[in-house]
């Protein structure tokens, strides 16, 4: 089994499509006004912004949680500062002897995103 799609609530399509475009540094998928669909690939789990689904925590992985934040600028609200949650000791959870760093911003749909990433202490 795996993982095909996850649904997260845009209020407004356009703005949606432009805050991703930009977070996801790729346009999107396809877009279906009615019935307020818009898609975006995630290494092939389908992102799907729609008008009618509730709000999602969504985790992304970042190469650098700091440098995300950067190249988005003024584009997002930071809900938690970049910080690191843990060593990893094993592969279990995340590639043995990297920090797991973590941000919590908010989307232009009010929705919280994380940003994860896996680096070197």
């Amino acid at each position: 089994m795996n993982l095909l799609q996850i649904a997260q609530h845009a209020g407004d399509l356009d703005r949606a499509a432009d805050f991703y475009t930009v977070l996801l540094e790729g346009p999107p998928l396809a877009r279906f006004d009615e019935p307020g669909l818009l898609f975006f690939d995630l290494d092939g789990v389908r992102l799907l912004l729609d008008t009618a689904a509730p709000s999602a925590l969504v985790y992304l992985r970042v190469d650098n949680v700091h440098e995300t934040l950067e190249r988005l600028g003024g584009l997002v609200e930071v809900v938690t500062a970049p910080h690191v949650i843990f060593t990893h000791d094993s592969d279990l959870l995340g590639p043995e002897g990297h920090e797991e760093w973590q941000a919590f911003i908010r989307d232009s749909e009010g929705n919280t995103v994380a940003l994860v990433a896996f680096q070197k202490p």
